[in-house]
């Protein structure tokens, strides 16, 4: 069932526990932000306000103890809007008390082959996501079900690392 923006922005705002994304792309440029990446690509410093409204989502629910988190599968090298995307953009939403981790398939087989990019709330609401090849965002639907869910969930886990310290052996490979 196709979910309105209004509904999906909603959930961020009624999650309870936690609020956990499953990102797959390694483009999502076509989906906002567009000023800032032109910034970053540029090499201009990231601006102060960057992500503010998303920032300040994230903190209005970690102050409570909600926790919100997602994994990233990727592979290197790196792709100049991968590059954007952690350097910008999770080591300014972590300031805030969002976690990430990586799961990155660089020399290995990917064991989330196939796996659509979603958000999941409190284990009982989950919302894939669409995207084109250009990364341009063009719709959710909510999803039924949740085992398998949470077993995509389970599985990117067990396989990722704390972002940081990937990040700190190829954040600047």
């Amino acid at each position: 069932m196709t979910i309105s923006p209004d509904a999906f922005g909603a959930l961020f705002d009624t999650v309870q526990r936690e609020a956990f994304r499953l990102e797959t792309l390694d483009d999502y440029s076509g989906s906002g932000n567009f000023d800032a990446y032109r910034a970053f690509l540029a090499g201009e410093p990231q601006p102060q306000d960057y992500n503010a409204p998303w920032l300040t989502q994230v903190r209005r629910n970690t102050s409570v103890g909600r926790r919100m988190y997602r994994v990233h599968v990727l592979s290197r090298p790196l792709t100049p809007y991968l590059r954007f995307e952690l350097g910008w953009g999770y080591r300014k939403n972590a300031t805030a008390g969002e976690e990430f981790y990586i799961l990155d398939v660089t020399d290995k087989p990917n064991p989330l082959a196939g796996a659509p990019d979603f958000w999941m709330f409190d284990e009982s609401t989950v919302v894939s996501m669409a995207y084109t090849d250009g990364g341009v965002f063009t719709g959710a639907e909510k999803e039924p079900g949740l085992e398998k869910w949470i077993a995509l969930r389970d599985t990117a886990l067990s396989h990722a690392e704390p972002f940081e310290s990937w990040w700190e052996r190829y954040g600047t490979a």
